[in-house]
């Protein structure tokens, strides 16, 4: 008996709603983490909450509630930040949910409009595509028609208010990575779709502390995608396309990723569990005694991303890297309600709520203003370049890497 492609995918479909209703229903709806959520505390609504959320799955999966607009805008208004999933006592899968509900959504839109997703996320995923995007930026700088869209105002029209903000902090930042394939390397750099259009500053600067710890880093250009924008935006398939890419190219060897999202994502697959951090990773290095590092005497603050401290464990090998740096005042920076507002294509997506987290995150900031603030993840610390520039604070956005490759003496004790 033959069965059409339509009768398969619709078992498919019944069969991930079975299994995503059975993830929903391990929520008791205690609200333990109603205080942990970020739109919940800016919202104050609780169709913006975890539980709540998981309420409108249910009731959407159950037939009692249609997809509408509405009910749509609340799933998608979750940054993905997984604080409350970090303290549920019953230890619900919220991240599952959220990225399998998109999944399912996703598919029940119609053909050019999946169409139009993928290939929207697959040019955000593109390195070598993100890498000319970069250079754009860059001309769109040099050239001063970022500033000309700033006096003429342009800026803030809401359609090009994100991309501008975006845009400008990653034309700072980009640079051209060429690929290096030294003989017997001590791992790969992994630097994912974002690499050099985000965190060419800081690839540049791992390079440097790597040479002076005799390390031998590969790098593959253009690189691969771990796939996290994908599957947060309802295309598995096409993000585990993204990171087998990875074990074919990266598998073999150690690898150690400069940014925390790219590194949790990566940890997904069994063949690369044991993707490390790059402060992690430098942390537990044994350091040469003749390398002499110079006192810095600024006031740093450290920013930790969600991916950070709820997938990665917390980033105190960040502060003992940084505690390498003699004269160096650090702490860590104000929470405000968790979580930058970056995540991902979020602040894109939903620019109000992101600017709105920002805000509250640099209230503190503002007050009390450091010479530098140090975060692991590219996007966080775009936003957070955007929001220092736009509030005339003169504060450095970096990588903790970049503190550190700034130190160090290129000559030996004598």
């Amino acid at each position: 008996m033959k069965t059409s492609t339509g009768h398969l995918h619709s078992l498919s479909q019944a069969g991930a709603a079975r299994e995503l209703l059975q993830l929903a229903d391990q929520c008791v709806k205690c609200g333990l983490c109603l205080p942990h959520c970020p739109t919940f505390q800016q919202a104050r609504q609780e169709a913006d909450s975890p539980r709540g959320r998981i309420a409108l799955v249910q009731g959407w999966l159950g037939g009692d509630l249609a997809m509408t607009p509405t009910l749509a805008g609340h799933l998608d208004g979750c940054l993905g930040c997984l604080n409350c999933q970090r303290v549920c006592p019953s230890e619900v899968a919220y991240g599952r949910i959220a990225d399998q509900a998109k999944a399912l959504r996703t598919a029940t839109l119609p053909g050019p409009q999946r169409t139009f997703n993928r290939l929207a996320l697959g040019a955000l995923s593109s390195a070598r595509l993100m890498g000319r995007f970069a250079w754009l930026l860059r001309l769109y700088r040099r050239l001063g028609l970022a500033r000309l869209t700033e006096l003429m105002r342009l800026d803030r029209l809401p359609a090009l208010r994100p991309y501008h903000r975006m845009g400008t902090a990653m034309a700072a930042v980009a640079r051209p990575i060429a690929a290096r394939d030294p003989e017997s390397p001590d791992g790969d750099l992994f630097l994912g779709c974002m690499g050099a259009a985000a965190e060419g500053r800081a690839v540049e600067a791992t390079l440097k502390v790597a040479a002076r710890l005799n390390l031998r880093l590969r790098i593959v250009s253009p690189d691969t995608c771990c796939g996290a924008m994908l599957r947060h935006n309802g295309l598995p398939a096409e993000a585990d396309a993204q990171r087998d890419a990875c074990v074919r190219i990266h598998g073999e060897r150690p690898l150690v990723g400069l940014a925390s999202a790219c590194v949790a994502e990566l940890r997904g697959d069994p063949a690369l569990r044991d993707t490390r951090e790059l402060c992690a990773f430098l942390d537990g290095l044994e350091w040469p005694e003749s390398l002499r590092i110079r006192p810095d005497r600024r006031r740093v603050m450290v920013h930790e991303p969600c991916s950070h401290r709820n997938q990665l464990g917390g980033n105190a090998a960040v502060h003992r890297l940084l505690a390498r740096i003699p004269g160096l005042a650090v702490t860590p920076m104000p929470s405000g309600q968790g979580c930058c507002g970056a995540a991902g294509t979020y602040l894109l997506q939903h620019p109000a709520m992101a600017e709105a987290l920002l805000a509250d995150l640099l209230a503190p900031v503002r007050l009390d203003a450091p010479d530098v603030i140090v975060t692991t993840n590219p996007g966080c610390a775009l936003h957070l370049a955007a929001g220092v520039r736009e509030a005339g604070l003169d504060i450095a956005v970096l990588h903790p890497v970049e503190l550190i490759a700034a130190a160090l003496d290129p000559e030996p004790w004598s």
